[in-house]
């Protein structure tokens, strides 16, 4: 597995990662959990993704690899109130509040990266959010702090001199922020996440998707059709169905800057798939500048801009 650094971090995490959307909104079984978790671990994938807002899915990662701690990089993300967590969203009492629980959760004495989760402009400018991860890191409860979203809050986001991570939507359908956000982080050694990198399966059908995903994916669907590229155009041969999944996946590894592309699926054919793509490394330079024209091409004719989708 290819590793490559962690922006400023110090850390070198495996260009593949594990997303724990699914294990929450999904409703994954423990069992499931655990033996992904422990899979993923033992084939060189170092990089592990999860959210408060993921109901159920830190406890489920904290009992799958809890006892293996030493050999991950852990990301969590925090902000908003619930059910257990009461408090003006964004505030720091809910966000300190947060972060002990998900110690907790996660069954761990330091969470490697707390990011913030998809907060609005307005509220990284009042400076609160961004200090209670300040004194959560100088407590050593996190090591590093960042963002995760999309657009010209990334942007800024990236500038602040206490981000170290930035976790952004980036694939096939959504490239905004290649060109707007990369070019920022690569300028300050900021880490990229890129979620949501084989674009939520846009090339599938509506039955096959998760009904939380259902949203994005007709979002994608529909610029991957006005796109007009197909496999073939790109030199792949055989079924579009098992080659967009390679293709999105190495296309989002491909783009400059770009740390770990995170990949939520509990299913081990695609769990070996992805690990299969991200073994080839990158998508060649004509394939993504095939993929960048017709993004660019799509996106003028629709006469309107198409940004990162949150």
């Amino acid at each position: 597995m290819d590793m490559r650094p962690l922006g400023k971090t110090g850390f070198k995490i495996s260009v593949l990662g594990f997303g724990g959307g699914p294990v929450g909104f999904d409703a994954t079984g423990q069992e499931t959990v655990t033996e992904v978790l422990n899979t993923l671990l033992d084939q060189g994938v170092n990089l592990i993704d999860t959210a408060a807002a993921y109901k159920g899915s830190e406890e489920a990662i904290g009992k799958a690899v809890g006892n293996r701690r030493d050999e991950y990089v852990l990301v969590s993300k925090c902000g908003r109130p619930d059910d257990e967590i009461q408090g003006e969203p964004w505030s720091a009492e809910v966000i300190s509040t947060t972060v002990d629980r998900a110690l907790r959760r996660l069954r761990t004495d330091r969470l490697d990266v707390m990011l913030l989760h998809s907060c609005e402009l307005e509220i990284l400018e009042q400076g609160e959010a961004i200090e209670a991860l300040v004194k959560a890191r100088n407590a050593g409860k996190i090591r590093h702090l960042g963002y995760s979203g999309d657009n010209e809050v990334a942007v800024w986001a990236a500038k602040h001199p206490e981000v170290a991570v930035i976790e952004t939507s980036l694939n096939i359908c959504d490239q905004t922020n290649v060109d707007a956000l990369l070019p920022e982080t690569r300028a300050r050694a900021i880490g990229v996440l890129a979620k949501r990198p084989i674009a939520n399966g846009a090339w599938r059908q509506t039955s096959e998707i998760s009904p939380f995903y259902l949203d994005y994916s007709r979002d994608y669907a529909a610029r991957l059709n006005a796109m007009g590229v197909s496999p073939a155009d790109l030199g792949f041969d055989g079924d579009p169905a098992k080659a967009w999944p390679e293709i999105a996946l190495r296309f989002t590894l491909a783009q400059p800057g770009m740390t770990t592309a995170i990949v939520g699926t509990t299913k081990d054919s695609h769990l070996k798939a992805n690990l299969a793509a991200a073994e080839k490394g990158p998508l060649p330079a004509e394939a993504v500048d095939t993929l960048r024209a017709a993004f660019r091409k799509a996106e003028a004719a629709s006469g309107e801009t198409w940004p990162g989708l949150r």
